[in-house]
């Protein structure tokens, strides 16, 4: 395995280490666009980034890291000056990044703002929730001007030809546009597939992006009688887009990262390749099928990078949100934690909800009757979901348990990032298995061996069932923050919307003894397989 620029180095393990996708450098694609220097600066929202990708090249490069004032930048404009403004959506803050990198805040007023756009000198910016404003900001001072409000989540926006803004009512699945001196808003296209972004090409033609699984570009006349041409991508979950000098149309994804050119015919160009915007659990079915949650989607590493395979990763499902995960059987079990706990048959592709209003469940496990167990990070507690969806807690008093396992004698065990331990749940209450392990996450059991990822110091523990002892199985493994990074924890919601979800490093045991890790620090889904 080769070293990133990343900085975490090779792993050192005792096991066999093969990456079964390649690893990307943009976690998640969201805002869009072209600087002065021609390169096109892309926002991160979960890895907290902008970087600017070189289109002729896909040379990326970061310019606003993750360890600066700006949290989760999600989308960006550039102004006459050169000057660089961040819609950050979790803190509600909008940001100006001058030429020379200094940051100033422009305003704290404004809501999930999301949409951002510059018309001149003049800086624009929506809210992306119900009931959402648009508003003109003034970066030198004084109080924001509100154009209208009544968004149905606001969301990518630019002006038109016509000299009017341009948005999507994300819910409502319309357009509207509004002067920039404000006025009464005007409905310019409804029941548009999914809208997210709206985006003028060099000839004046309206594209609508719609965040679906096809990656559908609606085309908008304008000038008659409003004719709609659509473009099929294949790009899951679009979310924004820029146009060069050329006119050549380059688009983002929310879902998968990356950057992709997108030609009119519906032919598309990697730029930037894609990849999971984790990963966060994974696990493994009978068959062999390795699942990985992605906060958006649930995603199947297909190919053994390192086998000479493309490397891809398919999505297996589009939807908000997916964090823990295990197979059971034929079916997949999954957690949020924005407080879900579901079930989706990938044979039928139907989902049912076990459980809502859950505080942050992570890890999921089945228990040999068939019940779920679900470590309820948010409560301390471990929950039970039985075959009625009836929820028992199992267990209470915990500090912060993020994930569970069972081992062939029924008994349960849970991870605690924060008391840096495994405990055995029993009757009585949970004991200690094993302490000083920095920060365990994801929990795997395997024979009489319990493993766990320890993200602190980007290690994989193993804890013999029988004895007691612990030994490193690896290290310098790409989990967690990049070495000497340090954030402030996240805000899960923001005014009642979804926020930013911890990251969370998943491990599962597959039937030959290889383990499954979450390699989330490079997007990547690691089999460690053990040595013959």
């Amino acid at each position: 395995m080769t070293e990133r620029a990343s900085g975490y180095g090779v792993p050192r393990t005792r096991r066999e280490a093969r990456r079964l996708n390649p690893p990307h450098p943009l976690w998640g694609s969201n805002g869009v666009a072209f600087g002065p220097d021609g390169r096109l600066y892309v926002a991160q929202f979960l890895a907290g980034l902008i970087s600017a990708v070189d289109p002729a090249t896909g040379d990326v490069e970061t310019v606003v890291p993750m360890d600066g004032p700006v949290q989760s930048p999600d989308d960006l404009a550039f102004g006459a000056d050169g000057s660089m403004y961040i819609a950050d959506l979790v803190p509600g803050r909008v940001w100006r990044r001058s030429p020379q990198g200094a940051y100033t805040l422009v305003s704290d007023e404004v809501k999930v703002p999301n949409g951002i756009t510059c018309v001149g000198d003049r800086l624009f910016v929506n809210e992306m929730k119900t009931n959402g404003r648009l508003l003109e900001l003034f970066p030198e001072g004084g109080d924001p001007v509100v154009l209208t409000d009544g968004l149905a989540f606001g969301n990518a926006m630019q002006l038109g030809p016509d000299g009017c803004l341009y948005y999507p009512h994300m819910i409502s699945r319309q357009v509207w546009r509004i002067p920039p001196d404000g006025g009464v808003p005007e409905v310019v296209a409804e029941d548009v597939h999914d809208p997210v972004a709206v985006r003028f090409d060099q000839g004046g033609v309206l594209h609508v992006l719609s965040r679906g699984p096809e990656g559908i570009v609606t085309r908008v006349d304008l000038h008659g009688v409003g004719t709609r041409s659509l473009v099929t991508s294949g790009v899951t979950g679009l979310d924004n887009a820029a146009f060069d000098a050329e006119n050549r149309m380059f688009v983002s994804s929310f879902a998968s990262g990356g950057i992709t050119e997108l030609h009119p015919d519906g032919r598309t160009r990697p730029v930037v390749p894609r990849g999971p915007d984790g990963p966060y659990g994974v696990t493994i079915d009978l068959g062999g099928t390795v699942y990985a949650a992605d906060h958006y989607r649930l995603t199947r590493p297909e190919h053994p990078a390192d086998d000479g395979g493309s490397g891809d990763v398919a999505t297996e499902i589009l939807q908000p949100f997916f964090h823990g995960i295990t197979a059971d059987g034929g079916l997949l079990h999954t957690t949020s934690q924005y407080g879900v706990v579901q079930t989706y048959d990938p044979a039928t592709r139907t989902t049912r909800v076990r459980a809502t209003g859950l505080n942050q469940p992570l890890g999921i496990a089945v228990r040999p009757d068939g019940m779920l167990v679900v470590a309820e990070t948010g409560t301390g507690r471990v929950i039970g979901v039985d075959t009625a969806d009836t929820v028992t807690v199992l267990a209470e008093g915990l500090e912060h348990p993020v994930d569970v396992a069972f081992d062939t004698g029924g008994r349960c065990y849970v991870s605690d990032d924060r008391l840096g331990a495994v405990l055995r749940v029993d009757d009585d209450g949970p004991v200690v298995l094993a302490d000083g392990l920095g920060a365990p996450q994801g929990l795997a059991v395997h024979g009489d061996d319990l493993f766990t990822v320890d993200v602190e110091h980007r290690r994989l523990w193993s804890v013999s069932l029988t004895t007691g002892e612990c030994r490193v199985e690896a290290e310098d493994l790409a989990v967690g923050p990049p070495p000497r990074v340090e954030r402030p924890d996240p805000a899960l919601f923001a005014h009642g919307v979804p926020g930013l979800a911890p990251r969370f490093a998943g491990l599962a045991a597959a039937p030959d003894g290889s383990l499954l890790l979450s390699s989330n620090g490079e997007g990547t889904v690691l089999r460690l397989a053990p040595n013959p």
